[in-house]
């Protein structure tokens, strides 16, 4: 029952952002009134809902679906959601690149970079904290643009003159740490999505790559997956 409220909930389905009554979830879903007392106190403790006497069930923060199906910037996921603001707490060049990023973007350590830090707020809320290294030669003209107001992926379009192509998404589910608590206003220990992704332009070169760390009671990760043939082994 959580799980089926839950899905609703973060798909928009209760509009007015009111659940039915304990008597009238338990006639939809068949169980007694002590099961949908324990699925909703679920639902509570995840931070969806809030229950007060005389008001009744109402979702407190509804999650926001990002698409895992097609590369887009967070704020052009978010569109139509609310209004979002990227509050910019580092940007700056980098005379040296730590060594795994270097690896990950296909450069020498000294090539240098570009080093973003940036808090997403949607509605007065924080969302995600986003931290990004970029080539040298792409992120200068990043650096330039209006970080606080638009996509990184819009400012690298901008900058290369060329599509982005590809990115190679690995998502985990950790805890938040003291300092990611502090940003994102959630308590030491929540759980959030940590995000790693690897950006090519359309030719294939990797040009960013980014940490990112996503309330995971604000935010759900989608996507639409198509059954193809299956692999053939010798």
């Amino acid at each position: 029952m959580a799980d089926a409220l839950r899905q609703q909930i973060t798909t928009g389905g209760f509009v007015d952002g009111v659940l039915p009554d304990e008597h009238s979830l338990g006639r939809q879903f068949g169980a007694s009134r002590n099961a949908v007392r324990e699925a909703l106190g679920l639902l509570r403790q995840e931070g969806l809902i809030a229950r007060r006497r005389g008001v009744g069930t109402t979702v407190v923060m509804p999650k926001y679906g990002h698409g895992l199906d097609r590369l887009a910037g967070l704020a052009e996921a978010l569109t139509g959601y609310g209004t979002v603001i990227n509050e910019v707490r580092v940007a700056e060049i980098v005379p040296e690149l730590p060594a795994a990023i270097a690896e990950r973007l296909q450069v020498p350590a000294t090539a240098g970079g570009v080093h973003l830090e940036r808090v997403r707020w949607l509605d007065g809320l924080p969302l995600s904290l986003d931290t990004t290294y970029l080539t040298a030669d792409v992120g200068a003209g990043v650096l330039a643009g209006d970080l606080a107001g638009r996509d990184v992926f819009t400012l690298l379009e901008e900058t290369t003159g060329c599509r982005l192509g590809r990115a190679d998404v690995v998502v985990h589910a950790v805890t938040a740490d003291p300092d990611t608590a502090a940003l994102l206003g959630i308590g030491v220990g929540a759980a959030v999505f940590a995000l790693e992704r690897l950006t090519h332009l359309s030719d294939g070169r990797p040009v960013d790559t980014e940490s990112i760390r996503i309330r995971a009671d604000r935010m759900a990760l989608r996507a639409t997956m198509h059954r193809g043939q299956p692999a053939v082994s010798d």
